[in-house]
């Protein structure tokens, strides 16, 4: 029996902490990030994501490119990052329907409905991994997978990951997945490849109206910084505490 078995069995009999605390394999974890463009140094950037609502257009771009930057499954239920549409009544009711799972020609027919006079606000709202700040799915990895980078960036270690599942659950904003090929927990990583490179993640590069602004929030003179301080700044399940990173400007109080 190797250690990944043997852990996968002992995850039932032991509790997360204990178990983290005695194997300590966040080490293990981090040498993902070492291997990153020769020079990078990961403690001169802290980075995060914005996102204006008012420019998503429900393209589905974004999605499109997340999943062939970065091997997500092709069935229509695995997303490291997702659209979803926000229709608000006259009556307060909100109907929310992620619009990622539809086929371009379901989404077309969607633009194409009749407008119904009860709406009375429609937009998008991007979804992603809120790389929180202090990511509950790190504190209940109970083998190191989950782990931040010195760069505020929440990764896993596949080769450590032993599919447990308790990140998928502890995550507040439902980002996280099990990967049905490698069987190991999956989510947004800010296409942490890329940007060690000085590259901008697929999903912000694809963006035909500019609706998502990646960068660095240690620089006074990066655009997210800029985009941070010239717009009212909202973030998912503010009273968490989990201090996402994901910032949206123009969020409307009935997105959760």
């Amino acid at each position: 029996m190797n250690k990944r078995e043997f852990l996968k069995g002992a995850i039932f009999f032991f509790p997360a902490a204990g178990v983290l605390e005695a194997l300590n394999c966040s080490a293990a974890g981090n040498a993902l990030s070492a291997s990153a463009t020769a020079g990078y140094d990961p403690t001169n950037h802290w980075y995060g994501m914005g996102v204006d609502v008012d420019r998503c257009i429900g393209c589905n771009r974004c999605v499109e490119a997340c999943k062939i930057e970065n091997n997500v499954p092709e069935e229509p239920f695995f997303f490291r990052t997702w659209i979803e549409r926000y229709q608000i009544h006259a009556d307060g009711e909100v109907k929310v329907e992620c619009i990622s799972t539809k086929t371009p020609e379901e989404r077309l027919a969607m633009q194409n409905e009749p407008l119904d006079p009860s709406v009375v606000r429609t937009f998008f709202v991007p979804k992603l991994c809120n790389q929180c700040a202090h990511p509950p799915c790190v504190q209940v990895c109970p083998v190191g997978a989950t782990f931040q980078t010195k760069d505020g960036v929440v990764l896993v270690n596949e080769k450590t990951c032993i599919g447990c599942r308790y990140c998928i659950q502890a995550c507040p904003y439902g980002a996280r997945f099990l990967n049905p090929t490698t069987r190991t927990a999956d989510k947004c990583t800010f296409c942490y490849h890329r940007v060690t490179q000085g590259l901008l993640p697929a999903c912000v590069e694809v963006c035909p109206t500019e609706a998502r602004i990646f960068g660095d929030l240690k620089s006074k003179a990066d655009r997210l910084v800029s985009f941070q301080r010239d717009n009212k700044i909202g973030v998912l399940k503010p009273d968490l505490n989990t201090e996402p990173k994901a910032l949206y400007a123009n969020l409307d109080g009935e997105v959760r």
